[in-house]
């Protein structure tokens, strides 16, 4: 192509008529040579802004990125729609890395994808400090400011890198998550020069958002997943004890489940994620070490079986679900112990911090803060996309109509009497001068017999046991609404001490009126909507078309989609092409893939039509 459009690229390569919204202008801006950051939510293409200059730009463009995975699904990703690309990573042999990087210095690649670690490497500075680098990518850019829920040191070798270089290249940025304070911090960090900043919104209306509290998770997780037989998801665990719990039960339960976590071996970790990517496997019950950068497109469902430890992770993880498009669902099962497993987690991330004095103390604290919204949005009874949005400073409707709070009837109950014997139970723990968490105050109010709380006389509390007609659960579902509305404080230090402020003052000596809603019976576990967004009288040519990618992915070692997402099966599905020229309409599909699997997928397609018009 001689002199091509980025339409003709995007066309050709990638099989796609028109941009989503943003890629078009983020394009113009690299291409006239403005360094850029894009936030743009997981799904929305982030990738196609930054390859599509890759190919209309002179040289080569380098693309940090923070994970094995992410680089090798990208790179066999842009491979199969013929775009020259590799990447150096350490799986690599001595023998692979310097023949890649040869290849590289011959100019045989438009995009490397390169790990931080490397960049700094010296046989790497040599070949970029003498070709062209015409743009560095930063993937995962959250990775490189303090105020993100991932930050890594190593990101700060990039600044270092671009700095050493004899000429500065377009520096572009992107991810999914990122708060006001990160947006200015990754652009500040990386030294941006008026950056062209543009944020395409963090909404995915195809995603529905539910929080459950459940009495018991293992079988509530089994209910869903029976619900959801022959769909592909992830199951996310806080540990990976929970994980082997987890994956274990389920496959005792009959469910094709493989589990991922930073505590297996290298290869028993690649097979397993193998395994899910190419649908031996339709459920990965993993720790968050797993899924960025893994682009599978039909994952349908994810369930967070804890709750996370801030919203930008949990947006992060839920969002790899319907990455094609269908409708999709975000499921997190929420209980108080998950609180305090992650304020352990985050005490201990410090212990083992490579950083150190006020630059941890500053991490730690944002940390806690951030647990502190992640409780809020499990505890809301408001709009849990609203929520979301709200967070990542976004306008957001009070009603989105796709969510678990806003499809549950509520009824306001007023709990001005006992909110009076919550905060009481706190003011007379301050008169002894002691200061506790949720479970204990909890504990005191339900009228606990443990051990601890006897030894420590907390029984001869006046307020011990005034609300032992509830269940313990009930109680903390109150003193957690008293929380989120002001009524209590909860300190964001590792202990997360329940305290009281002036709003606790004057619900006491004022009475004033407390109103909770709290929902009706809790609706059984439902099947994903949408559940077939062909008719039923397609889904036959669906499956066939499904069977030959099988054979095309199994023949080439490459996920099916990879080959065609689900969502391109489904548009040859309606349009069923016969000719080269129709197949080329389809979504998804550029030259080399029409090229390379037109004549196949017409012929199924021919065949199909064939038996159709003579049964009928």
């Amino acid at each position: 192509m001689n002199n091509p459009t980025k339409e003709a690229v995007l066309q050709r390569y990638f099989g796609h008529s028109s941009f989503r919204t943003g890629q078009d202008t983020l394009i113009d801006a690299i291409c006239a040579g403005r360094d850029v950051l894009g936030i743009m939510p997981t799904g929305a293409g982030k990738s196609i802004c930054y390859q599509v200059p890759a190919m209309l730009l002179p040289g080569i463009t380098i693309v940090v990125s923070p994970l094995i995975s992410l680089m090798q699904d990208q790179v066999a990703a842009l491979r199969s729609a013929g775009i020259p690309a590799a990447y150096l990573n350490s799986t690599m042999t001595g023998a692979e890395y310097f023949r890649t990087l040869h290849q590289a210095e011959e100019g045989r690649f438009k995009l490397l994808y390169v790990a931080p670690e490397r960049l700094l490497n010296e046989t790497f500075l040599q070949f970029a400090h003498s070709h062209l680098l015409s743009m560095v990518t930063v993937d995962e850019a959250h990775c490189v400011s303090q105020w993100g829920q991932d930050f890594r040191p190593s990101y700060l070798k990039i600044v270092t890198f671009i700095e050493s270089l004899p000429y500065r290249p377009v520096v572009s940025a992107f991810t999914a998550t990122a708060t006001a304070e990160v947006r200015e911090d990754i652009s500040h960090i990386l030294k941006q020069k008026d950056p062209f900043v543009l944020t395409t919104g963090f909404d995915r209306e195809n995603l529905s958002f539910s929080v459950m509290k459940p009495a018991n998770k293992l079988n509530t997780l089994k209910e869903l997943l029976s619900a959801r037989k022959d769909r592909s998801g992830i199951v996310y665990c806080l540990t990976r004890k929970t994980v082997e719990e987890v994956c274990s039960a389920l496959r005792i339960a009959g469910f094709a489940a493989t589990r991922y976590h930073a505590g297996l071996d290298d290869e028993e970790r690649s097979e397993n994620q193998d395994d899910f990517i190419y649908d031996r496997q339709t459920i990965m019950v993993a720790t968050n070490a797993f899924g960025m950068g893994i682009d599978k497109s039909n994952v349908s469902f994810v369930i967070h079986y804890n709750m996370p430890k801030n919203p930008e992770g949990y947006y992060q993880e839920a969002g790899r679900a319907g990455r094609d498009g269908e409708p999709a669902e975000c499921i997190l099962l929420y209980s108080g112990q998950d609180v305090r497993t992650n304020q352990f987690l985050i005490e201990r991330t410090g212990e083992d911090s490579e950083l150190t004095g006020a630059q941890l103390d500053f991490v730690l604290a944002q940390e806690r803060a951030r647990l502190k919204m992640m409780t809020f949005y499990c505890t809301t009874d408001d709009c849990l996309r609203g929520f979301l949005l709200r967070y990542f400073g976004e306008k957001a409707p009070h009603f989105c109509g796709n969510c678990s709070n806003c499809n549950t009837h509520f009824e306001a109950v007023d709990m001005t009497v006992d909110a009076q014997k919550i905060v009481s139970c706190v003011y007379r723990l301050r008169q002894r001068n002691l200061r506790f968490g949720k479970t204990m105050i909890v504990d005191i109010l339900c009228g606990s017999k443990k051990e601890r709380l006897l030894q420590m006389h907390l029984d001869s509390l006046s307020t011990y046991g005034i609300m032992s007609e509830y269940p313990a659960h009930k109680v903390r579902v109150m003193l957690e609404h008293l929380i989120a509305h002001g009524y209590l404080e909860q300190t964001d230090d590792a202990y997360s001490i329940v305290e009281m402020n002036p709003q606790s003052v004057r619900l006491l000596k004022e009475r004033l009126p407390v109103t909770i809603r709290l929902p009706g019976e809790a609706p059984k576990p439902e099947r994903l909507r949408g559940d077939n967004p062909l008719e039923e009288k397609d889904m036959g040519l669906f499956q066939a078309l499904r069977e030959l990618r099988a054979r095309y992915a199994a023949k080439e070692h490459a996920p099916a989609y990879v080959v065609f997402t689900d969502a391109s099966l489904r548009d040859m599905v309606r349009q069923r092409p016969v000719t080269k020229e129709q197949f080329l309409q389809i979504s998804g599909v550029g030259e080399r893939k029409a090229e390379k699997y037109s004549k196949a997928f017409c012929q199924t397609i021919r065949e199909y039509m064939e038996t159709e018009h003579s049964e009928s």
